[in-house]
């Protein structure tokens, strides 16, 4: 007998055999129950989830002589000659191959024979997205109205791509990516059916890799079988996947959080010299920080749980060495590094470019940032740390009578050079208020009114016509909170939305910082919105009032628009 792949040998049979579709599989049983079955059927979800197997055990539940449960005994003479293929009863068709106009002409021909065996004719469409329009259109009415006879099971992995007139005629079920849980469960059934051992961790590593689908779960499993034979351990999985293990990412890790750029480059440096693929190396340091962030803010996930009690506690260690700020700028880093890396002759420079970036302390020059480096100096303080490093580097005179063997920390008695000390940390704080201010220019309104015109010309020159056309119309009120307020009249919302479109605002301000020096944000709103409108009105009343007062009442009129 030829061999036959995992994914085929242990193909469900029964609705119970489908895993992590629960709620499908019991619609379909009530239906068949009830004799309340659709003539269509949209099957639709991610490869690898059971659509297929799904819709061969709901043709054979509906057509058995002798269901048990509702489901297909798979012992009649019916049910084999579905399972063997013997009658033509269940049609599958594979769209991708036959997505003309005459294939669904033929469809149509045969659709008006009744079935040879069974109680219904199925036909099974597989990636039935890939159907031209002018299929489609073929399709439409059969599917509207078939005879009483034929049911249609549609299965795909892009039901966005199906016309309304097609999805609107059918009954659709979703079917959800597979759990990492109920994943390892069925692998772990599997291998003690074929006879094999396998460590938890290696089971876990395959249904993370599989990504939601059990087919490519079992393809792998096959894979790493014929690898191990009969233990599977996760030093085998991670040799036939080419993945990078555990110890590898959290070494790699802990030279990124100390900032040791030169040991990440050699770690990056073993890691090719092993084989390792590139890609699969960025792949798994984005999960490993996307680990480090969901163990930093107390995640409870299905995949974490399924890791060892040793590689949490070890997350949870390197996690203290980052704050989210930094793993999530991490993982921005890593995934245009990915996507730049899939197309680049040398993806390697890229990592290292990537890993260095990351490995540079970076210079706070905002105002919070400031703060949080007093804040550190201060600790510094308390724990005695700054006056040590002080006193080192002071002359042994000035020392005095401090002996060798005290710990120059808190308990240090002379007043003197404490006072002196903290003076250095004031020197310190005035250092930084200093830089802060300098970075920021003060904002001045009537500067930026007086050289308007000069900035839209530039614009202009800058073959921007259009924004400044549209700047026109706009009135410049003033800046608040670091906002330049430009305003628009009604009749003018077309202008306000096309300018208030982020990429435009940056243009903007980095045309006005370029003339005025002076750096700011642009808030572009309607007139009504700052209340000119109920200006306008009040000082409308105001006039009503006077000219009443001094013309005659049978000369004036007064009409309200």
């Amino acid at each position: 007998m030829t061999y036959k792949a995992l994914y085929r040998r242990f193909r469900p049979q029964v609705f119970e055999d489908v895993i992590g579709q629960g709620a499908v599989t019991t619609t379909l049983k009530n239906q068949i129950k009830t004799s309340n079955v659709s003539h269509a059927y949209l099957f639709s979800g991610t490869r690898g989830t059971g659509k297929t197997s799904t819709a061969k055990i709901f043709a054979r539940a509906i057509n058995c002589l002798n269901p048990e449960n509702f489901n297909p005994c798979n012992l009649c003479e019916v049910c084999k000659g579905i399972l063997t293929e013997s009658i033509m009863d269940v049609i599958e068709i594979d769209a991708a191959s036959n997505n003309g106009v005459d294939h669904i002409r033929e469809l149509r021909e045969n659709v008006k024979y009744p079935p040879s065996k069974g109680r219904y004719k199925v036909y099974i469409i597989d990636e039935v997205h890939m159907l031209s329009s002018g299929a489609f259109n073929a399709l439409l009415k059969t599917l509207e109205e078939p005879p009483d006879h034929i049911i249609f099971i549609l299965a795909t992995t892009d039901p966005q791509k199906l016309p309304a007139t097609i999805l609107s005629r059918c009954q659709r079920f979703d079917f959800k990516p597979v759990t990492t849980k109920d994943m390892i469960e069925r692998l772990r059934d599997i291998c003690e059916r074929i006879g094999t051992t396998a460590d938890e961790e290696a089971l876990t590593t395959i249904a993370l890799n599989a990504g939601g689908a059990l087919r490519d779960a079992l393809s792998i499993l096959e894979q790493c079988i014929a690898f191990s034979s009969d233990n599977l351990t996760y030093e085998d999985v991670i040799d036939t996947l080419g993945i990078i293990n555990h110890e590898l990412l959290f070494h790699l890790g802990q030279c990124i959080g100390e900032k040791k750029v030169s040991e990440a480059i050699y770690a990056i440096q073993k890691i090719m010299e092993e084989g390792k693929d590139i890609q699969q190396l960025i792949k798994d340091l984005i999960h490993h920080f996307r680990n480090l962030m969901m163990v930093k803010m107390e995640v409870d996930l299905e995949e974490l749980s399924g890791l060892s009690q040793e590689i949490l506690d070890k997350l949870k260690d390197q996690s203290k060495a980052f704050d989210v700020s930094s793993i999530t700028e991490a993982i921005h880093l890593l995934s245009e590094t990915e996507a730049k890396a899939k197309y680049a002759p040398q993806p390697r420079i890229l990592l290292e470019v990537a890993i260095v970036t990351l490995c540079q302390e970076k210079e706070e020059t905002s105002f919070e940032g400031l703060l949080q480096r007093i804040k550190k100096l201060e600790e510094t303080i308390q724990t005695g740390e700054f006056i040590r490093k002080a006193i080192k580097q002071r002359p042994s005179k000035e020392i005095g009578s401090i002996k060798k063997e005290e710990e120059p920390g808190l308990a240090v008695k002379d007043k003197e050079k404490i006072e002196s000390l903290e003076e250095v940390v004031l020197e310190e704080k005035k250092e930084l208020l200093k830089e802060n201010q300098a970075t920021s220019i003060p904002l001045d309104f009537s500067e930026i009114k007086e050289k308007w015109e000069e900035i839209k010309a530039f614009i202009r020159k800058d073959k921007k016509a259009q924004i400044e056309a549209m700047l026109r119309e706009g009135e410049l009120e003033d800046i608040i909170r670091g906002s330049l307020v430009i305003s628009f009249k009604d009749g003018f919302g077309f202008h306000r939305e096309t300018l208030d479109r982020e990429k435009t605002k940056e243009y903007i301000a980095t045309v006005i910082e370029k003339i005025t020096g002076q750096k700011l944000k642009l808030n572009l709103v309607m007139e009504y919105e700052l209340g000119k409108k109920e200006e306008k009105d009040s000082r409308e009343e105001i006039l009503v009032e006077k000219l009443k007062k001094t013309v005659p009442e049978g000369i004036l009129e007064i009409y309200d628009e």
